[in-house]
């Protein structure tokens, strides 16, 4: 099953209490596309520049990721700088430079435009609107977005929101698109909008699925360090959108799918902040996810 994923790859610097790594790669099609890699035939839409590292690129297609669509401009990747804080929960944005991000034009591969799943990651509503015009008739369409794009966009935001199946937001997103401050009354409201299904991310809280016709709530897996969460979110959408790729899930598929893909979603997500960057997601060992899911089912289910 092949998934399309359009979104930044970038270089991040980060801060945190313990340490500070500076441009790193990052980007939520990168994480994305790590995560969902190892189970899917991932193609990725994306712009980098001419300081854009060649062994990052080879790191990508070393795991089967396919980067013909992404475009090499004249100028800096887009970098992210941010610091975190001692609970690792609140971060501050020191700067943030778009490079050839700011052009960023997403164009679809011709022989990419019937691929079965769009994931569309957190970019300008415009731009969504732009590749979901150009796939064809994709089985699952699923969409993250932010607080600015909400705050400065909504028109666009909420005219693209019927032709997407799963939106995928934090908490205080789901509050502010919908203007509802209980989260249960924050995903109908969203639905209302067009999703039929609507994922609320809450951190180290772990998940919220709701469904066509059934809530799910997911807790965090409890790890015994914090080193970078960092594209934990991204990662989260890979394992989830992977999931229902081998499962051969569509928009109308029960809720049984779904369920199962936010367990695989949450276990993928949780090897990112074990390390900074990518470097938890590449360093997992065959047999470390299904451990994982284990422990997290005992979790749920004593």
């Amino acid at each position: 099953m092949s998934i399309l994923v359009v979104g930044s790859m970038a270089y991040d610097t980060v801060e945190t209490p313990q340490e500070r790594r500076e441009r790193q790669l990052g980007g939520a099609a990168t994480f994305f596309a790590l995560a969902a890699g190892a189970d899917a035939e991932v193609r990725v839409v994306a712009v980098v520049g001419h300081d854009f590292e060649p062994s990052h690129l080879e790191l990508l297609t070393a795991r089967g990721v396919d980067l013909a669509g992404v475009e090499h401009a004249d100028g800096p990747s887009f970098h992210w700088s941010g610091r975190y804080h001692a609970d690792f929960i609140e971060r501050d944005t020191l700067a943030t430079e778009l490079g050839v991000f700011a052009d960023f034009r997403p164009q679809v591969p011709e022989a990419w435009r019937a691929s079965e799943y769009v994931f569309l990651a957190n970019i300008h509503p415009s731009l969504q609107r732009q590749v979901l015009e150009e796939v064809e008739t994709p089985r699952l369409v699923a969409l993250d977005t932010m607080n600015l794009w909400i705050e400065t966009t909504r028109e666009e935001l909420l005219g693209i929101l019927p032709q997407v199946d799963v939106l995928m937001v934090n908490d205080s997103e789901a509050r502010l698109l919908s203007g509802e401050r209980s989260l249960t009354a924050a995903a109908e409201t969203i639905k209302g909008f067009g999703p039929s299904r609507v994922v609320i991310k809450k951190g180290e809280h772990g998940a919220v699925l709701f469904g066509r016709d059934s809530v799910l709530s997911v807790p965090a897996l409890i790890l015994p360090d914090v080193k970078d969460p960092t594209g934990a979110g991204d990662s989260f959408a890979g394992g989830f959108m992977a999931a229902l790729a081998r499962a051969d899930a569509d928009r109308n598929s029960d809720d049984a799918p779904y369920r199962a893909a936010m367990l695989d979603g949450t276990v993928t997500a949780s090897f990112v902040p074990e390390a900074f960057s990518v470097e938890g997601l590449i360093a997992c060992e065959d047999g470390a996810a299904a451990t994982r899911l284990a422990t997290l089912r005992t979790m749920m289910i004593p």
